[in-house]
């Protein structure tokens, strides 16, 4: 009887060992900022499945949306720390870890998508080097749709924006606060729409996207077209994760990215028309900027852009330089 049993289990065993995978498959984490239905997740979410599908389930991504995982200023430093092996950031967070980060946050530098993708372009040789000196390799970034202001308040010029309480979620926008006399406040998105709610701030400047995904219709009524920037989110990964990763992986990887990095900027130029119409459908009122508002926001952005300059010295000069060209 025993000799039966031990027949069985080794038999078990032997069809254990048969069914199996024959690889070791590699889990990721992924943290993302922003909810499951924006833009740049639902690109994430295809992103982790092309991959998966690449490398016949060998790199398993795991996105974690909307904050859940870690919230977005302490996304870059968990996926450096191979705390998560690749993170989503707005770049613009970044600036005051280096001045490379905040390019694409400085007001009317690159206003529509092909001068965003030219700036992109300008930028990446430089934000290579920078990231490999951070243990980080950039897979691919996407631009948000234009940016314009949010306010309850009439505004028609830049002195009309004073005394607002204003929501800064990277050093550019507490930077046009300052220059405006508006009042930064620090909220990051995933907290927006209680700001919002308990009036904590009464004004901030995004995309549609981000008006739509906060359903800020709900407490703000205005908003001004003016198409100031293109800020982008990068997707990371740590440069360990990446290099432990055998090569046939590792190509699936980049290729995935690349086919993200095309269908983000497509989807994110196609949807912001759209964004609009939802929010005018919402009963907010979206208005073409007075051309004194527009003339005050690019002397803004003239400030900023010098004081970017000063900042990234010679090498952030080099990549405006290439962007001019």
């Amino acid at each position: 009887m025993l000799h039966r049993f031990g027949l069985l289990a080794t038999c078990a065993v032997a069809a254990l060992a048969f069914s199996a995978p024959t690889f070791a498959q590699t889990k990721w984490d992924l943290p993302s900022a922003y909810p499951t239905t924006n833009l740049h997740t639902e690109n994430l979410t295809q992103f982790a499945a092309d991959v998966d599908k690449a490398t016949a389930g060998k790199l398993k991504i795991t996105v974690h949306a909307n904050a859940s995982l870690f919230k977005a200023p302490e996304i870059k430093r968990a996926v450096q720390g191979g705390q998560a092996q690749a993170g989503e950031i707005l770049m613009v967070n970044f600036e005051n870890d280096n001045p490379l980060f905040g390019l694409d946050g400085v007001p009317f530098l690159a206003t529509g998508y092909a001068d965003a993708m030219k700036l992109y372009k300008a930028q990446k040789p430089a934000l290579d080097k920078l990231l490999a000196t951070q243990n980080l390799k950039l897979l691919y970034a996407v631009a948000w749709p234009p940016q314009g202001i949010f306010a309850n308040k009439q505004i028609n010029s830049g002195a009309d924006m004073k005394g607002l309480k204003w929501r800064a979620y990277s050093p550019a926008t507490a930077k046009i606060a300052e220059l405006v006399g508006a009042q930064p406040v620090t909220v990051q998105q995933a907290e927006l729409a209680q700001a919002m709610a308990t009036g904590v701030i009464d004004s901030y400047m995004s995309s549609g996207s981000t008006g739509y995904d906060s359903k800020t219709y709900e407490h703000i009524k205005n908003f001004y077209d003016t198409q100031a920037w293109l800020p982008k989110n990068a997707v990371i990964v740590n440069a360990a994760a990446f290099n432990a990763l055998d090569k046939p992986t590792q190509d699936a990887l980049i290729k995935a990215a690349a086919d993200a990095e095309t269908r983000g900027w497509k989807s994110s130029e196609e949807k912001t028309a759209w964004y609009l119409q939802q929010l005018a459908g919402k009963g907010m009122n979206i208005v073409k900027p007075a051309p004194q508002l527009m003339t005050d926001m690019k002397k803004v952005g003239d400030v900023m852009l010098a004081d970017w300059l000063k900042k990234a010295g010679p090498d952030g000069q080099a990549v405006v330089d290439a962007y001019r060209k």
